[in-house]
C-alpha cells in the first residue's frame, strides 16, 4: 500500500460512515438489548470482568516492560487484586457479624429506615403548615398509611424475592474474576486467532478495527473509572461539609450507582437523604443541604466531569446518546440503561469499519484478484 499503513489509518478515520450504515448500527445495538434482557446472567458477569481487565492492564504491561512474562504478569497482578478484594470482604462481614457498639447490618439498616421515614414525615408536616391545601388534603396521613402498609408487608411480599434473587446471582457474578483474568492472560492470543481468518486483502483494514474496538472500550472504561473518582471527591467533600457521617463511603457507593443513568442517581440521592436526616433528625436542614450537595454534584458531573472523561472517549452525537439510553432503558430496563452506551461505542467503530471495508473498491478488488490467483494456483497442475 502506498504510504504505509499509517497513511490508510488517516484516510479511513476521515471518511464517515452513511446513514445505511448508522441504521445497522442503531438496528443492531437494539437488537443486542433486546437479547440482553434473557443473557443477563452472562452480560453482567462479562461487563464487571471487562472493568476489572481494563483497570488490571495497566499494572500488567508494567510488569510486561519490566521483564516478566505474560503468563506471570496476569497472575501476579490477579492475584495481589483479588486478594485485596477478599480482605475487604472478610472485613465487612466480620463487621457485619459483630454487633458492637453500633450494631450489626440488620439494626443498623432498620435506624437509617426509622430516620427517612421520621425525615418524610417532618417534611410533610413542613409542607401542611406552609400550604394550607396539602392540610385540607391530608397529606401526612396518607403518606403515614402508605408507610405503615409497605413495612408491614414488605417481609411478605418482596424480602423471600430479594433473597432468592440474590442467591441466584452470586455464582453468576462469581465469574467475573475467572473472566478478567483470562482477558488478560489470553487476550493477545484470542486477537490473532480473529485475525487468521480474515482475507489478506483486508487484514490491514481488519487490525485497525480490533485495535479501534479495544481502544473504545478501554476509553469508555478508564473515563468511567475516571468520572467515578471524581464525582467520589466532589460529594465527599460537599458532604463532609455539612457534617454527613462517612462522607467518602457515601460519595463512592454514589459514584458506583451513578453508573445507571437516572435511577442509580435517585437511589444514590435517596441513601445520602437518609443518613444525613439519621445523622441530625432534629435538624432537617442537614438533609436538605445534602439534597443541595447532590444536585450540585450531578450538575457538575452531567455538565463539566461527563464531558472531560466519557464524552472524549465515545465519538456520538449527544442527541443519539440522549435517544439510546431512552430506548435501552425501555427494551431492557435498568440493565439497558447502564450497557447501551458502551454497547452502541463498540458496535458504532465495528459497524462504520466493516461499512468502509465492505464499500471500497480497492480492497474489493485486491480480494478478487487474491481470490482468483488462488484458485488458478490450486488448479496448475489439473490442466491438460
Amino acid at each position: 500500500m502506498i504510504g504505509g499503513p499509517d497513511a490508510g489509518v488517516a484516510a479511513m478515520r476521515q471518511e464517515r460512515a452513511g446513514p445505511v450504515v448508522w441504521t445497522g448500527i442503531v438496528a443492531v445495538t437494539c437488537l443486542l438489548l433486546v437479547l440482553l434482557e434473557h443473557m443477563l446472567w452472562l452480560v453482567l458477569p462479562f461487563v464487571f470482568g471487562t472493568v476489572i481487565y481494563y483497570m488490571l492492564l495497566g499494572p500488567m504491561q508494567r510488569l510486561l516492560r519490566a521483564g516478566f512474562t505474560r503468563n506471570v504478569s496476569s497472575t501476579l497482578v490477579s492475584i495481589g487484586f483479588f486478594g485485596a478484594a477478599g480482605l475487604v470482604a472478610m472485613a465487612a462481614l466480620s463487621w457485619s457479624a459483630d454487633p458492637g457498639d453500633g450494631g450489626g447490618w440488620h439494626e443498623t439498616g432498620a435506624r437509617y429506615l426509622d430516620g427517612g421515614v421520621a425525615f418524610v414525615r417532618t417534611t410533610m408536616a413542613l409542607l401542611e403548615a406552609k400550604f394550607p391545601i396539602l392540610a385540607e388534603m391530608h397529606l401526612t396521613a396518607v403518606v403515614n398509611r402508605e408507610f405503615s402498609a409497605f413495612t408491614d408487608d414488605f417481609a411478605q411480599r418482596y424480602l423471600t424475592t430479594i433473597v432468592v434473587t440474590a442467591a441466584g446471582w452470586l455464582p453468576s457474578l462469581l465469574l467475573a474474576p475467572f473472566l478478567a483474568f483470562f482477558f488478560l492472560r489470553d487476550s493477545l492470543r484470542f486477537k490473532k486467532f480473529l485475525a487468521r481468518a480474515v482475507p489478506n486483502a483486508y487484514f490491514e483494514r481488519t487490525l485497525f478495527l480490533l485495535h479501534q474496538v479495544d481502544q473504545t472500550a478501554r476509553r469508555y472504561f478508564e473515563g468511567l473509572l475516571k468520572l467515578t473518582i471524581l464525582d467520589t471527591i466532589v460529594l465527599a467533600l460537599g458532604l463532609w461539609v455539612i457534617g454527613v457521617s462517612s462522607p467518602l463511603l457515601l460519595g463512592f457507593i454514589s459514584a458506583i450507582l451513578a453508573w445507571v443513568p437516572f435511577v442509580g442517581s435517585v437511589v444514590g440521592c435517596l441513601m445520602v437523604v437518609i443518613v444525613a436526616a439519621t445523622d441530625a433528625p432534629a435538624n432537617p436542614l442537614v438533609a436538605y443541604g445534602a439534597i443541595v450537595v447532590f444536585i450540585l454534584a450531578r450538575l457538575l458531573d452531567d455538565f463539566v466531569f461527563m464531558p472531560l472523561t466519557l464524552g472524549r472517549s465515545l465519538h456520538i452525537h449527544p442527541l443519539v446518546t440522549v435517544l439510546m439510553i431512552f430506548v435501552g432503558g425501555a427494551l431492557s430496563g435498568v440493565a439497558g440503561l447502564m450497557l447501551v452506551l458502551p454497547l452502541l461505542g463498540v458496535v458504532m467503530v465495528i459497524g462504520e469499519t466493516l461499512g468502509l471495508l465492505m464499500t471500497n473498491p480497492r480492497l474489493r478488488a485486491r480480494h478478487r484478484y487474491a481470490k482468483a490467483l488462488r484458485e488458478k494456483q490450486a488448479s496448475a497442475d489439473l490442466r491438460v
